[in-house]
């Protein structure tokens, strides 16, 4: 944590120098506003000019105009208009693509665009039927503000298309990508050896950086994981996705506990940037007996619930991933009597906030687990889920959030 804080004001610093350096020399003029500086003009001037050239404009205007229509009509049927005069098909080819466009949108959004269109398409109809009654014509043909106000909205509505169009097709690959996210996990619970393994995942935006795992590691024996990759969204989904394959890789390699912890903490410094980091619970299972061997990286204490209702808590014993590349790790040891149960999650549940900056914290998920414990192992899991939703109330969860429940049923 100490290590992300450094890097982000390094890049504040760095930041203010670039304004720094632009600054003129010298004392402020008299009487001048700052904004009304020639310099500050000849910024706001360089801002919109620059990189602006005729052959981008010309995309704009030829590709990128034409590959939004596409786009946008792309499922709707206008062959089946042809055969229709043409006071009849284009009003329904309009129709047809007015409602193409509605419902790509969510309903709320829905609601606006079916407000917003029409009453601009008849502000352009009165402009029209107005300006061809009028005896004096000019160029451009606006002889009011009313005119310029309805080409003013038209190309924001345009500008607005094009950016639909590029997060519309950003958003299906977003979903294809929680798609294959949600494969390299395990869909269904896994039942062996006398364990119970539940997990659930739930990520803050379509795709996140929580991690969870169970991997055979033959002769009966099981191997359980949950990490959490710091950020969210694409880029720690990637490093998920590198998190996995590795881990499985050294698994397959032959590595095992604070070994194999050590192997992957090295991979990941040297292939991970900078200001990421990786909190990381790995346990083996081993067959009988109810001894798991574990590694805790920085990860959030698991709670254990033991038959007897005691509630216990297996803090770390070592430092995140990632972080230094020789971080030293420790295996440690526990016994699951039959009936204990082993309570795992990321931060994203204790660190979700409601709408006044309080947090749902450790303190509120222990009393809800003893007061749950009664509940079979998904039943629990989603009661923690409904409960940390309910505490947020109209406030979106900003962490991922992944909980697993390991038992031993004999």
């Amino acid at each position: 944590m100490k290590r992300d804080l450094t890097d982000l004001k390094a890049r504040f610093e760095g930041f203010a120098a670039r304004f720094t350096e632009k600054a003129p020399a010298g004392p402020p003029r008299a009487g001048v506003a700052p904004a009304l500086k020639e310099d500050y003009w000849r910024s706001v001037q360089d801002l919109f000019t620059r990189d602006v050239t005729g052959r981008g404009l010309s995309e704009l205007l030829r590709h990128d105009a034409s590959e939004t229509l596409r786009f946008f009509l792309r499922e709707v049927d206008l062959d089946s208009l042809q055969r229709l005069p043409w006071y009849e098909r284009h009003p329904k080819a309009l129709w047809k693509v007015f409602l193409a466009m509605a419902y790509r949108l969510s309903p709320a959004r829905r609601l606006l665009f079916a407000v917003g269109v029409p009453v601009l398409v008849m502000g352009w109809v009165r402009y029209l039927l107005g300006f061809s009654s009028a005896r004096v014509w000019t160029f451009p043909p606006v002889h009011s503000w009313e005119g310029w106000l309805l080409i003013s909205g038209s190309l924001l509505l345009a500008l607005l298309l094009l950016e639909l169009r590029d997060k519309l097709s950003l958003k299906g690959d977003l979903e294809v990508a929680r798609q294959i996210q949600f494969g390299l996990v395990p869909s269904a619970p896994v039942r062996r050896s006398g364990y119970a393994i539940h997990a659930s995942m739930r990520p803050a935006n379509t795709v996140g950086g929580d991690y969870y795992d169970v991997i055979d590691l033959g002769k009966g024996a099981l191997a359980l994981a949950v990490g959490d990759v710091a950020g969210k969204g694409m880029p720690a989904a990637l490093l998920m996705a590198m998190l996995q394959g590795s881990l499985r890789t050294l698994i397959s390699a032959g590595f095992r506990a604070a070994d194999l912890i050590g192997k992957l903490n090295a991979h990941l410094h040297a292939n991970i940037p900078s200001n990421r980091l990786v909190t990381f619970f790995y346990g083996e299972l081993p067959t009988g007996a109810g001894l798991i061997r574990y590694v805790n990286a920085g990860h959030n204490a698991p709670f254990l619930l033991k038959r007897t209702g005691e509630l216990l808590r297996l803090p770390a014993n070592g430092m995140a991933l990632g972080v230094l590349a020789d971080a030293g790790f420790e295996t440690g040891e526990l016994v699951l009597e039959p009936g204990d149960r082993l309570f795992l999650f990321t931060d994203g549940v204790t660190e979700a906030f409601n709408a006044d900056e309080q947090e749902y914290g450790e303190e509120r998920l222990a009393g809800l687990l003893a007061r749950s414990r009664e509940l079979d192992d998904e039943a629990l899991i989603e009661a923690v889920k409904a409960d940390v939703l309910t505490f947020c109330g109209a406030v979106r969860p900003r962490d991922d959030m992944t909980l697993m429940m390991v038992t031993r049923e004999s």
